[in-house]
């Protein structure tokens, strides 16, 4: 029997939403002033529904000491057993934008392992929404690599991390090249998988994220 082409079309209505942790810099009241924005995602480990899991690692674990810190920073949990979902983060980003008084030329995406994962994904579903990106120890699609030609990529990576291979990082930052951008990628040669812990105490990212506007 021949097969006949077919067509298919429905609307489907989503609700989202996740906590997050908010850091908000001295002198944000000031009237009229915008600051940056950092997004952090955490890695497997921090998932549930204590946000003081959040805090363990990378911005949300400095901003705790540093409240002079120069950026807005939003750090959502993800949900027990879940994986990051790029439609929450998007909205996520909207309301932060929309009720804080954030710089939206200077929006930055970090994350670690899964959130490192969660940060190529992002990335590359709306590269239109960051001025820069810095997944750590994390991988993604390479056949999409090519939306993050215009946005500045570093990333950062163990050489002897035996959860996520460095062949992942390596990968996208070559894609990214590969579609004519701007990606490059550390590796501490003796680092297994906590490569967040170098990555986020090093004054040098954040100046790096400052340096980029969208």
């Amino acid at each position: 029997m021949p097969q006949h082409s077919q067509w298919f079309e429905q609307t489907i209505t989503k609700t989202v939403g996740c906590r997050y942790l908010l850091f908000l810099p001295e002198g944000h009241e000031e009237s009229g002033r915008r600051w940056p924005l950092i997004v952090f995602l955490h890695g497997a480990g921090e998932r549930g529904a204590d946000l003081d899991l959040v805090k363990r690692h990378g911005p949300p674990k400095l901003v705790e000491e540093r409240p002079d810190f120069p950026f807005i920073v939003a750090s959502p949990q993800c949900p027990a057993g879940q994986v990051w979902d790029s439609d929450v983060l998007v909205e996520l980003l909207d309301e932060v934008v929309g009720n804080y008084p954030v710089d939206e030329s200077r929006v930055y995406l970090t994350g670690l392992s899964m959130g490192g994962y969660g940060t190529w994904d992002l990335g590359c579903a709306h590269p239109g929404r960051f001025a820069a990106i810095a997944p750590v120890c994390g991988g993604g699609r390479g056949l999409l690599a090519h939306r993050l030609r215009d946005v500045p990529v570093w990333a950062f990576h163990g050489g002897k991390d035996d959860v996520v291979p460095l062949v992942a990082s390596q990968r996208m930052v070559d894609a990214v090249n590969a579609a004519g951008g701007n990606a490059r990628l550390t590796v501490y040669p003796d680092a297994g998988h906590d490569s967040w812990t170098e990555t986020y105490a090093n004054p040098a990212l954040y100046e790096w994220f400052l340096e980029h506007r969208r």
